[in-house]
């Protein structure tokens, strides 16, 4: 005979929530009473029916729709990330939301939760099923001060505007103007902002009484980018015949991917830094310097598995590397065991390996701007700014550590403090 009941699918849920809001604030991403509520009362898994209720409480992605070539183009972004997102956004009861992007209804639930019910929220997605689905979502969680409607991410949802906040849960290459049009005085703009080649930053914006927008709060940050009138489209260039290593680029890089293609094939040539990164150091700022200085910006190189067994590639990372293109080279950071004479913290050193005709030259060239960084920037605040509107040429006197990048809407100012 049983003696012991055991637990339903609610009683499981309940628990499996109440773990993930407890990790997430015992890593430090949770941080407000706020958002903690908000993860331990909303149903990830209603929002993802077709897993196991074990996995949709896991610090995982849950990817929901590809398109034709098998990239993602929808999902249940990881919780650590979302309560990230939510901790910069700073939602208060009663406040009106727009989220660009409705995924799978549950970012939308968890804002909902923050606002109340003398609050709403607002959710655009591009596609219709998405748009079906969030709704389907959101009416088994029972939550209803969402409303969540089909059209372009990039034009906002004017309706409905002025909004006290608004959140992209899409990564965009530039910042739709009117995102900044619909959003009220006093109001901020969260938005997975990518700066320059394929480094993105989770920026918080607020606008100052110059009109210029600031970031108050920037954390690392990447997300499928934005699709529409706005498309930030990226090519993925294969640097293998079996596309085991690739180059991941974007609209304003120049890459000739039939120079690029054999590349690997070339004898590689390594410099070391003497750089020094602990083993559970971002290399973040790194890569935001990279991207600025680099007159190609920096690009990701995943790489499987094969590539690096055959011998082909030693990337810094387990998923790959940052790379640098130009013309027929390449250069991709590496990292290599440090013995320090004191001390038992591991460390390691950056070095950079080129490829290609003078692949020995533009590693070097990278190897220089990372010991600039290292030694004059590396402890230095870093702000970001942007202007709206048709900008045309900066005409500000060059100042060591800013940089200035024209995009269609908007110009980015980066400045190390």
């Amino acid at each position: 005979m049983q003696t012991s009941r055991t637990p339903d699918l609610t009683e499981t849920a309940d628990r499996l929530r109440d773990a993930l809001a407890e990790a997430l604030r015992d890593n430090g991403t949770v941080r407000s009473p706020q958002v903690e509520a908000a993860f331990r009362a909303v149903p990830r898994h209603v929002f993802v029916p077709d897993i196991p209720l074990e996995q949709a409480y896991t610090d995982r992605t849950v990817h929901t729709k590809h398109d034709d070539d098998g990239v993602s183009i929808s999902a249940a972004s990881q919780p650590t990330i979302v309560a990230m997102m939510l901790e910069q956004l700073q939602p208060a009861r009663g406040q009106r939301v727009l989220e660009l992007g409705a995924g799978t209804g549950y970012n939308a639930a968890l804002l909902a939760h923050l606002v109340g019910d003398e609050g709403h929220v607002t959710a655009i997605d591009v596609d219709d099923d998405i748009v079906t689905g969030a709704r389907n979502g959101l009416a088994a969680a029972d939550i209803k001060n969402v409303h969540v409607v089909l059209g372009d991410g990039a034009l906002g949802h004017a309706e409905g505007a002025p909004y006290d906040r608004i959140i992209a849960t899409v990564g965009a290459g530039d910042l739709p103007l009117p995102w900044l049009d619909q959003l009220a005085p006093g109001g901020r703009l969260v938005v997975p902002l990518r700066l320059r080649g394929g480094v993105s930053r989770s920026i918080a914006f607020e606008r100052d009484n110059d009109g210029r927008w600031l970031g108050r709060n920037s954390r690392l940050c990447t997300f499928m980018p934005l699709r529409g009138i706005a498309d930030d489209t990226r090519r993925m260039i294969p640097l293998t015949a079996d596309g085991s290593v690739s180059l991941h680029t974007n609209r304003e890089q120049s890459v000739d991917e039939s120079l690029l293609s054999r590349v690997l094939e070339t004898a590689p040539s390594e410099v070391w830094t003497g750089v020094l990164f602990r083993g559970d150091e971002s290399f973040e700022w790194l890569d935001v310097w990279l991207t600025c200085v680099m007159d190609n910006a920096l690009s990701r190189m995943p790489v499987e598995r094969t590539a690096v067994d055959q011998g082909l590639v030693r990337p810094q990372f387990g998923w790959g590397a940052m790379a640098v293109a130009d013309k027929g080279d390449l250069a991709y950071l590496t990292l290599r065991p440090h013995d320090p004479a004191s001390g038992n913290r591991r460390m390691y050193e950056v070095g950079v390996v080129g490829h290609g005709p003078t692949g020995n030259a533009l590693a070097g060239r990278v190897a220089d701007a990372i010991g600039t960084w290292d030694q004059s920037y590396r402890s230095r605040p870093v702000e970001f700014e942007i202007e709206p509107g048709t900008v045309g040429q900066d005409t500000a006197a060059p100042v060591p550590g800013r940089f200035v990048f024209e995009r269609l809407n908007t110009r980015l100012t980066i400045t190390w403090q």
